[in-house]
Order: C-alpha cells, then sequence, then structure tokens
C-alpha cells in the first residue's frame, strides 16, 4: 500500500510538471491520458489537435510540435500542421514568414520525397520578394523528386521563370526543360518569339519541321508548321542571323508544291524586307516563270504588281517632297513605271504561260499564245515552231491539224507559199490520232494551192492523197497509221469529187463517184449527188444505174432519201411510158418499207396510177396504204383514200372503206369517222343507216367526255326522226351512262379488294389497266337496216318509268312537223346528185361511144 501510494505521488508529480510546462487544463487529461498510452498513435494526436482547432493558435503549434516531435515521419501531421501556419499568415509581417519557411525546410528533412509537400512550398514561395531562393528552391524539388514527378513540379517553374526573370535565364530553364519534354517545343517557340529572341524561335522551328517524329501538341500538320517559319523567317531578315532563308524556302518550294505561290511571296518579301529590292524582283520573275497553277500565278502576279506599284508610289513621294529633284530621279520614276505598264501587258502572256507549264499538249492554249503575239512575226514564227515541236500526237488535248494549218496559212497570208507548202508537207507526216484530222490538212493544202489557181498542183494532191494501198485496209483499224487509211476518208473524196465535176470531165468525174461506191465509203448524199451529175449532163440510164448501186448499198432507213429521189426522178423522165417497169420499182421499194415511210412511198405510188393506169389499182394501193402506215397515220390515210375512192368509184364505194376504217381505228379517230359516215348516209338519203350508224358509236361515247356527239345525234333526230326515235335515242344514252357508271364501280370495287390483297398497288395503276383492257376490245360490226319502210323491223315498246311524257298537243305539232320534214326528205322527190357515181359516169359514156 506504502508502495502504492509512491507511485500515485510520482504521477501527481509528473501531470503538474506537463502543466506547468505546456499549460494544461483539466479538460486536457483525458487527451494526455491518451497520448501517454498510445504515444505513436496519430489518430489521437489528431484528436487532441482538433480539440483546440478554434483555440488559441500558439497552442495548436505546440501540439502539433509535440505530435511531430513524436511522429516525424507522419505526412498527414506536417501537412495540417503547415497548412494552419499558412492560414494565419495573411496578416503577420515577414518574421512568420521565415518561421514557416524554417518549418517547410524542417518538414523537407522527412518528406523529402513528398510532391506535395515541394509544390506546396514552392507555391508558398513565389508570395515573397525571394526570387533567387524561390528558383533554387525549384531546383532542390528537381533532384529530390523521382524522375516521373517532375511533370507536378514544371508547369510552376516555368510560369514562375517567365513571369519572373530575365529572358537569358527563362531560356536556360526552357532548355533543361525540352530535354525532359521535347514535345513541349512549341511552347518554348511561342515564348521566344513573344520575347523577342526570333532568331532562336527560328532555329528551334526549323528543328522540328525538319523533325520528321514530332508530333503537335497543338494538333499543326508540318505544312502549318512550315508556313510560320516562312512567315517568322521572312517578316524579320534583320532579326534571324542563323538560318539561310533563300535555302529554306527554296526546299519549301520542291517540298510542299501545293504552296508555291505562298512560299514565293514569302521569299520575296524577305528580300524586300531586308531592302534587297532588285533581289525581290528576281525572285518575282523566277517566280511567274516557274509556277504551274491559276492560283500561284494570280498570287504572284498580284504581290508583283503591288510591289512595283508601291515602288512607283514611294519614289514619286521622296521625289516630290525633294525640291532639289534631278533629271535622275526623273529617268528613276520613268523606268519603274515602264516596269509596271510592261508587267501589266505582259500579264495575259504570262498566264498562258502557266496554263502550258500545266500541259503542254494543250493546242488551244499554243494557239492563244500565238493571237498573243499579234504583229510580232518573228515571236509567232518561234511559238509554231515550239508548237508544233512540243505538243505529242497521243497526247494532244484539241486537233492537233489546226496548229499546223494555222501555222501555213500564216505563211500564206505572209504571200511565202513555199514556206506554207514546206509546212504542210511536214503535217502530213504527223501521227494524228484520226484520220480526219490528217484528211482536213490535205483538205486545207488543196485549198490553198486553190485559192491561188495552181488546179493541176491541188488535182495532183488530190490524187496523190486518194492513192490507194496495195493491200487492203480496214478504216476504223487503230494499228495502222492514218496515212494508210487515208484514202477511205469521205471529207477528202467529196473534195476530190467536187473538184472533179469542177474541173475534169464527165467520165473522170464519173469514175471517180465509181470509185467512191466500191470503196463502200459513200453515203445517201453522195448517191443522189452522183445522180444529180449524170442528170445535169443526160446521162439518164447512167443515173438510174447509180440509184441501182445506192439501194443495193444502203439499206432502211438510210435508203428511204435514195428511193424517193429514183423514184421522182424515174417518174418525171418517163411519166407513164415504161409503167410495168415503174411498178417494179415501187414493189421493190415497198418490199422491205418500215411502216414510218411507207406513206410517201404509197401515194407517190397511187398517184403514178390514177395518172397513168387504172383506177382499181389505184385503190388497191391505197387500202394496202391503210394497211402499211403508222398506227397513227392511219385516219389520214384513210381519209384520203375515202376521198379518192368517192372521185374514182362513186360516193356509195366509200362505205366499205368507211367500215373497214371502223374496224382499225382507236376510239377517239373513230368517233369522227362515225360522224362523217353517218352524215354521208345523211346526203345520200339513208336516213336509218345513219340512225343505225349513230346508235353504233354511241357505245364508245361516254356521255359526260363526248357531248359534242350526243349533240349531233340530237341534232340529227329533230330534223330526220320521230317521237320514238327520240325516245330511243335518250334510252340508248341513258343506258350508255349507266353502262360507263358500272365499269366505273367495278373498277372501284375491283381497285379496293385489289388494295386489301396488294396494299402496294394503287388506285390510279388500277383503273389505268382496266381502261386499257376496255379499250383494246374489239368492235362489234355494224348491222344496218334496210331503207325502206315495209323491211323496217319493229320497234318494241319498253316501259321506262324515266321514259319522257309529251303532251297530245306537243305530240300532234312535232307530228306535223316530222310530216312535213318527211314529205320533204323523200328519196322519189330528190335528184340524183352526179356526184354519186363518180368518175363511173364519164368511163360510161367513153364506152358507150
Amino acid at each position: 500500500m506504502a508502495l502504492d501510494n509512491n507511485m500515485v505521488q510520482d504521477v501527481n508529480t509528473v501531470r503538474t510538471e506537463i502543466f506547468q510546462t505546456y499549460h494544461l487544463n483539466k479538460r486536457d487529461v483525458e487527451f494526455e491520458q491518451d497520448i501517454l498510452r498510445n504515444p505513436n498513435s496519430v489518430k489521437c494526436w489528431m484528436r487532441y489537435i482538433d480539440n483546440y482547432k478554434q483555440g488559441p493558435f500558439k497552442k495548436v503549434c505546440v501540439l502539433y510540435e509535440r505530435a511531430l516531435k513524436q511522429l516525424p515521419g507522419s505526412y498527414k501531421l506536417w501537412h495540417c500542421y503547415l497548412k494552419i501556419r499558412r492560414k494565419y499568415l495573411k496578416k503577420m509581417e515577414d518574421p512568420d514568414y521565415e518561421e514557416v519557411n524554417n518549418v517547410y525546410e524542417r518538414a523537407l528533412v522527412y518528406m523529402n520525397k513528398m510532391p506535395r509537400i515541394w509544390i506546396e512550398f514552392c507555391t508558398f514561395m513565389l508570395k515573397q520578394p525571394k526570387l533567387t531562393i524561390a528558383r533554387r528552391l525549384f531546383d532542390r524539388a528537381l533532384r529530390a523528386l523521382p524522375i516521373t514527378q517532375h511533370v507536378r513540379i514544371w508547369p510552376l517553374y516555368l510560369n514562375f521563370i517567365k513571369e519572373n526573370h530575365d529572358p537569358d535565364v527563362a531560356v536556360k530553364v526552357y532548355r533543361r526543360y525540352l530535354k525532359l519534354f521535347p514535345e513541349d517545343s512549341e511552347d518554348y517557340i511561342e515564348y521566344l518569339t513573344s520575347s523577342g529572341r526570333l532568331d532562336e524561335a527560328a532555329v528551334r522551328l526549323s528543328e522540328i519541321v525538319n523533325n520528321d517524329s514530332f508530333v503537335s501538341k497543338h494538333g499543326k500538320s508540318k505544312h502549318q508548321l512550315w508556313n510560320e517559319l516562312c512567315n517568322l523567317i521572312s517578316k524579320n531578315p534583320l532579326e534571324i542571323i542563323s538560318l539561310n532563308v533563300d535555302a529554306i524556302i527554296r526546299s519549301g518550294l520542291r517540298r510542299y508544291t501545293d504552296q508555291l505561290g505562298h512560299l514565293w511571296n514569302s521569299l520575296a518579301d524577305y528580300y524586300i524586307r531586308s531592302g534587297l529590292f532588285e533581289r525581290a524582283r528576281d525572285i518575282y520573275e523566277e517566280a511567274i516563270q516557274t509556277v504551274t497553277t491559276v492560283r500561284d500565278f494570280t498570287q504572284v502576279y498580284d504581290a508583283y504588281a503591288q510591289f512595283e506599284e508601291l515602288s512607283l508610289q514611294k519614289r514619286m513621294e521622296i521625289v516630290h517632297a525633294n525640291p532639289n529633284s534631278t533629271d535622275k530621279d526623273d529617268c528613276e520614276i520613268d523606268l519603274r513605271m515602264a516596269r509596271l505598264e510592261n508587267l501589266i501587258e505582259r500579264r495575259l502572256l504570262l498566264l498562258n504561260s502557266v496554263l502550258l507549264r500545266q500541259n503542254p499538249h494543250n493546242v488551244k492554249e499554243w494557239l492563244k499564245r500565238v493571237q498573243l503575239y499579234e504583229g510580232n512575226d518573228v515571236q509567232i514564227i518561234n511559238t509554231f515552231t515550239e508548237a508544233v515541236e512540243t505538243v505529242d500526237p497521243q497526247k494532244a488535248v484539241g486537233r492537233l491539224h489546226t496548229l499546223w494549218v494555222e501555222f501555213a496559212k500564216f505563211y500564206e497570208k505572209a504571200k511565202q507559199l513555199e514556206e506554207a507548202r514546206l509546212v504542210f508537207k511536214k503535217a502530213v507526216l504527223v501521227s494524228y490520232t484520226k484520220v480526219e484530222h490528217l484528211a482536213s490538212v490535205w483538205c486545207e493544202w488543196v485549198e490553198m494551192e486553190l485559192r491561188h489557181d495552181n488546179f493541176n498542183e491541188a488535182m495532183r494532191l488530190m490524187r496523190q492523197a486518194t492513192a490507194i494501198p496495195s493491200r487492203k485496209i480496214a478504216y476504223h483499224d487503230d494499228t495502222e497509221t492514218v496515212q494508210i487509211r487515208l484514202h477511205k476518208s469521205l471529207k477528202l473524196w467529196s473534195l476530190y469529187l467536187d473538184m472533179e465535176e469542177s474541173f475534169g470531165t464527165v467520165k473522170s468525174t464519173m469514175a471517180c463517184y465509181d470509185r467512191v461506191i466500191d470503196l463502200r465509203i459513200a453515203t445517201p448524199q453522195t448517191i443522189i449527188n452522183y445522180g444529180l451529175f449524170l442528170e445535169e449532163n443526160n446521162y439518164f440510164e447512167e443515173m438510174f444505174k447509180a440509184y441501182e448501186k445506192g439501194v443495193a448499198l444502203f439499206k432502211w432507213p438510210n435508203v428511204f432519201d435514195i428511193w424517193n429521189t429514183y423514184l421522182t426522178k424515174f417518174l418525171d423522165r418517163y411519166g407513164g411510158s415504161k409503167l410495168e417497169r415503174a411498178r417494179d420499182l415501187f414493189e421493190e421499194c415497198l418490199e422491205g418499207c418500215p411502216p414510218q415511210f411507207a406513206k410517201c412511198i404509197y401515194l407517190l405510188y397511187a398517184k403514178l396510177e390514177e395518172k397513168h393506169g387504172l383506177g382499181r389499182r389505184a385503190m388497191a394501193v391505197y387500202e394496202r396504204a391503210t394497211e402499211a402506215v403508222l398506227p397513227e397515220e392511219k385516219f389520214e390515210m384513210f381519209n384520203i383514200y375515202i376521198k379518192k375512192a368517192a372521185e374514182i368509184s362513186g360516193i356509195p364505194k366509200t362505205r366499205e372503206i368507211y367500215m373497214k376504217a371502223l374496224e382499225v381505228l382507236t376510239n377517239n379517230n373513230a368517233r369522227t369517222m362515225y360522224l362523217r359516215f353517218a352524215e354521208l348516209e345523211t346526203k345520200l338519203g339513208e336516213i336509218d343507216r345513219a340512225r343505225a350508224i349513230y346508235s353504233h358509236c354511241s357505245q364508245i361515247c361516254d356521255p359526260r367526255i363526248t357531248e359534242e356527239f350526243w349533240q349531233t345525234w340530237t341534232s340529227f333526230e329533230v330534223a330526220h326522226g320521230n317521237e320514238d326515235t327520240l325516245r330511243e335515242m335518250l334510252r340508248i344514252k341513258r343506258s350508255v351512262q349507266a353502262m360507263y357508271n358500272i365499269q366505273v364501280n367495278m373498277m372501284s370495287a375491283q381497285m379496293m379488294s385489289a388494295i386489301s390483297v396488294e396494299p402496294e398497288k394503287s388506285g390510279m395503276k388500277l383503273l389505268e389497266e382496266k381502261a386499257l383492257e376496255n379499250k383494246e376490245k374489239p368492235l362489234e360490226p355494224i348491222k344496218f337496216v334496210l331503207g325502206s319502210e315495209q323491211d323496217r323491223l319493229p320497234m318494241e315498246k319498253v316501259q321506262n318509268p324515266d321514259e319522257i311524257h309529251f303532251s297530245d298537243d306537243d305530240l300532234e305539232e312535232d307530228g306535223d312537223k316530222e310530216n312535213e320534214e318527211n314529205d320533204d326528205d323523200l328519196p322519189a322527190k330528190k335528184e340524183v346528185p352526179a356526184e354519186l357515181f363518180g368518175n363511173l359516169g364519164a368511163y360510161t359514156e367513153k364506152n358507150t361511144e
């Protein structure tokens, strides 16, 4: 028990000493006991410290110092301690900053591998006006931390260096940084540019441009970096001395061919800013002589013109500002003015040179170049010579022969025919891609000789050009040269034929035409021209033989013009004297004649038979024509047939024709034919026949769309009918209308059912199909009734609820009128017109005599 009392006394003594040393109070006893039990527990120390968060600052510092003395390697204790020390520095003086710096230094003894402590210390140091100490602190941090953690220090370091240090120091730091992070060279270049160290910026930029493995962090391409380098070195020629600007830009000209205009302008701008104006002018001249695109040329030319204009303007300002100007100054102004005018005058020529550099085989541009040199014969000759030597016939764009022809015409205009002939001699030896090009050269050569009245020479040239080779050659065989295929050129032979007709004999011209036909290169027009030539020289049988050759040479439809001319000429020559031969020709022509050409031939044939043959043969020809022509021409052909039949055989003969026409014509044309047929029967007094025709036609006349037909029939019944016929007409009209309504309803029902089965099939399409089916149904033959009253069939009376009822008075009046009209229209009381018999009457009288 005594021992226990001593121990309690010792504990109380220790507590008293602690209370006196650390200024403890009674509420700290519990925390102190906890720390005595667990002196190495960070949690215990933090609970103790948190108890004084709102307490006195010195008390908190004492607790942190005690904790760190016990646990110097605790990151949490150091971090919280330093945070609190920084927090209470807002209103304190510099000595307090030094005290916190010392705490950081003590912390780094144990926490030198912790980047957060270094970052906070460096950030804290940046607030103090101690640049050198801060810079050395950053260096210590980089040395202490592993290299993988440097990325957290360098951003602060670089910002600090750029804002607070001399550029020389910043450059040295940046160079160290780029050894570790070379991909940030662009930031370094931006800093150098902003700080005025343009030479080193250009050097660095050229390094990354030449480094194929460099990838821009800002997403810039090599081309963009190159443009930045060119802009930098061209706009600052005096500051950049470490690089050969001319060599750099010229290497870019070889590498980036799509930016030649910009690079040439940059190089010229470099010399302009350097004060080397003549050198800049040489660069511009070299540029416009080497660029190959219109865009590059436009850029260089505009810059060049602007340079000359500004140079002239500046010089004029200097001279006007100087009252003591001399003649030398005026000469300088005149010189610069002449340079500017010369540049403007040469623009089109320079642009043409650009296009020719793009494609030296462009014939059109060579001809434009010749026009630009108009008035300068030497340059024109040089241009033509260069053109014919440069252009490859296989690569030529345009017609190469026009270049040779224009070259020869130039000498011809200068009255130097020998030189022109020499050009043509060379031109006919060129390997053109097409035979027609070579033929054009020969034709131009011959026409030149004709213009100068050298007819014998022209004929000799044509015989030379059309000479037939010893072996058989195909005109379209591209493996053969154009010179050996020239003899089959129709253009060349056409000129030869014209010359033979003008300067040769009839025999030589005929031989020439025969050679063209034998070579099988003649056209229908050639055959027609041959026939006309023979006709002019009264070789009629030879003309017909030429037409026969043409007919044998061509097929339909190309032979139509030959047949048409042949038949016309034959009829004009012989008329009806060789009727059988003419008939044979027509039959031969019509044997394979297509429907689109049949109408003309049949009409010509029928005219022959009308004028020199028999009427029945003419009618047979017309009948054949109605079957042979196109469907859309049949209506017109039937009209001609009916007219001719009425003239030759009489009007009654036309009934058969009308009936046949109604069987083959379409509904639209058939309606018109029905009305004409009914009108004919009415004129002949066949009222019942006309009424039957109207009745039959009504089946294809929807009252809703063919009101004109029903109005015509109504007028007919009013004029020639009675109450019963009028009622019958109205009944037929209602039945026809009901029929069309039923058809429409059935089509609608079918459409709806089809839509339920096939939803993708539209109603309009179904209606069109149904209409086509109805259209294709053949018409029923017309059943005529007898014209006499006793043979008229009795009409059945049908009780119709919709029948129109007339009053007795109306019926009596109408009956009287009808009787009067019928009395007037009786056939017995009418005279038969002479036209009814056509030409038969004349034929009868002739036979009687």
